[in-house]
């Protein structure tokens, strides 16, 4: 049951719960109705209603005629059914979410699901900036707290977040910022470069190889907006002792399971839109 009010009285508060004086216990009702459908109970009766909840078949026909005038209950028949009203409810909390507080969740799970660390970042300039980051079961020499910056060619979610500029904005990028060798394996030169987007354009993911630390792989996908532009990435890296580069490659649709699910969440934020 969603709960078990002692009396038929919205109005009445329930102190002897250890609650505050300002509790309104009606608001607290009125949420329960509203709680007891679901997809197993799309429509339900009064008597339904009061069953599930807890509440007296009197108090349940006083908040359903309260919700129906508001517009959050649609009843006919003596059947009641939730209106698409009560998505309003949800969607103030999740316009205001960020890109690292609906990854943050689902980045956790990656990490769980394959035991090696996952980052976020998005591209500001020449860099990424790493905005969310969950470490995995191994220590790790590079130093990615939130907030730290590297060179957007030398990591697999700086090269998929620049594969997937504009022409012309790639190519400012590469007048721009100098492509300094990191490591012996660093793709510096401008044509190498433009080709090894390419692939990650076709193939959907990064993958880099000891590019930017000794024994450190990553892969990364991006993360896209409604209009299917790219605006952040998430990865998952590990030590070359611990997984191979096929064994990372084998994780990516992982990644991009992780990534469709962060892009659902942001599908209704404020902070996602133009």
């Amino acid at each position: 049951m969603v709960s078990a009010p002692p009396s038929d009285d919205p109005e009445l508060d329930d102190r002897s719960a250890g609650r505050s004086r300002d509790f309104v216990q009606s608001l607290e009702r009125g949420l329960a109705i509203i709680r007891v459908f679901n997809a197993e109970r799309p429509s339900m009766t009064v008597s339904e209603i009061a069953h599930v909840s807890g509440l007296t078949r009197a108090a349940v026909r006083r908040f359903l005629l309260t919700l129906t005038e508001l517009g959050y209950v649609y009843g006919k028949n003596n059947r009641f059914q939730l209106t698409p009203k009560t998505l309003e409810l949800g969607y103030s909390y999740l316009s205001a979410l960020s890109f690292p507080d609906i990854a943050l969740p689902r980045l956790e799970k990656l990490v769980g699901d394959t035991a090696e660390a996952s980052e976020g970042s998005i591209l500001d300039r020449g860099d990424i900036v790493y905005v969310v980051r969950v470490p995995g079961s191994a220590m790790m020499t590079i130093s990615v707290n939130v907030g730290a910056r590297r060179p957007a060619y030398a990591t697999a979610m700086g090269r998929v977040l620049l594969a997937n500029l504009p022409t012309a904005d790639l190519e400012t990028y590469l007048r721009t910022y100098e492509l300094t060798p990191v490591l012996p394996r660093t793709i510096t030169d401008h044509n190498a470069f433009r080709a090894e987007l390419k692939k990650v354009r076709e193939e959907g993911y990064a993958l880099v190889n000891q590019e930017l630390e000794e024994g450190l792989v990553a892969i990364a996908v991006p993360v896209r907006d409604r209009m299917g532009r790219a605006r952040a990435a998430i990865n998952l890296s590990t030590h070359i002792g611990r997984k191979s580069v096929e064994d990372m490659r084998a994780l990516v649709p992982l990644v991009q399971e992780a990534a469709a699910d962060i892009e659902l969440g942001l599908s209704h934020s404020t902070n996602w839109a133009d």
